[in-house]
């Protein structure tokens, strides 16, 4: 089962979750994660059933089933002794849907659980992948969604993850609720990147592909040529375009559209600028093709994204 068949309309029996705290009960990481969890909880009463528990009491129960398991640790945090751990993912594994948040994403991986799966992992953990299979598929986004694998790198992304989490499942009323309840204006989307993620995956390794991003990012008003970007990089096109898609699975020019078309996004949601305006500061001199590539990339227009935020508001 897929997460997104988990949210059907008319459900009988009560959605049970399972979070296993492997890490430290006072971090960011499972506060941001817990926190808007139990607020839904309360809101939802019996249709939402939210255990949580420690490693050592998953390993021996046998007779519970969740909808969703997530196992959850600090990116500071060893992982618990392999027969446990491995004990821990097996019945976390055994969920319609689950997955890691934080360190845990690195050891389910390690543990050969994510081969072809796109996976969050928190950008500090990157040095520590040598024993994660070649096919998994490592992202710099917050946290990923992928069939029945939800994965989200931790910290202050944790609170965006569950917030996600509650709206799918529980629909837009109780988001909203939840969002209310803790102050919070806007939820950061799956397709949002870790600030540091590039620099720390390929800054080392492929450091003229890190350039090349960097400058993208400082550019966005007046977006540069792939030709121009090649030449401040010290690279040819093809080249360059060879590293975007072998490392970022994409061309730079669709690369450099996304990250101008998300800061736009933001820019909707976040401030009082026109539409005209936020196309303008996104590289975009015609409102139609900015409508256009927004609409393809979201699912929505512009217009729909700013009424989006005036509803909330």
């Amino acid at each position: 089962m897929s997460f997104a068949n988990l949210a059907r309309p008319g459900r009988e029996q009560p959605l049970r979750m399972l979070l296993v705290n492997a890490g430290d009960a006072e971090s960011l990481t499972w506060s941001g994660l817990a926190q808007p969890l139990r607020l839904a909880q309360r809101m939802l009463g019996a249709a939402f059933v939210l255990d949580v528990r420690t490693p050592a009491a998953v390993a021996v129960e046998r007779t519970e089933d969740w909808h969703v398991a997530l196992l959850v640790a600090d990116e500071q945090q060893r992982p618990p002794p392999p027969a446990l751990l491995q004990a821990v993912l097996d019945r976390c594994r055994g969920a319609a849907c689950w997955g890691g948040v934080g360190a845990a994403v690195l050891w389910l991986a390690g543990a050969g659980h994510a081969a072809g799966i796109r996976i969050a992992l928190p950008w500090a953990l990157y040095a520590d992948t040598e024993e994660i299979t070649e096919r998994t598929i490592m992202t710099p986004h917050l946290f990923e969604i992928d069939g029945r694998y939800l994965t989200c790198c931790g910290g202050a992304a944790s609170i965006d993850f569950a917030l996600t989490l509650i709206e799918h499942l529980f629909g837009s009323a109780i988001g909203a609720a939840v969002k209310e309840a803790l102050c919070i204006d806007r939820v950061r989307g799956a397709d949002e990147r870790q600030r540091v993620a590039l620099q720390a995956r390929f800054g080392a390794l492929q450091p003229k592909l890190s350039e090349a991003v960097t400058l993208m990012e400082a550019n966005i008003e007046e977006p540069l040529s792939t030709d121009d970007i090649a030449n401040l990089v010290g690279l040819s096109r093809r080249q360059l375009e060879r590293l975007f898609k072998q490392y970022l699975g994409s061309l730079p020019s669709r690369y450099y559209l996304e990250l101008r078309l998300q800061r736009a996004r933001q820019l909707l949601l976040e401030t009082n600028h026109s539409i005209v305006q936020v196309g303008l500061m996104c590289g975009f001199s015609s409102g139609s093709h900015f409508s256009t590539a927004f609409g393809a990339l979201f699912g929505n227009t512009p217009r729909e994204e700013r009424q989006r935020k005036l509803a909330a508001a």
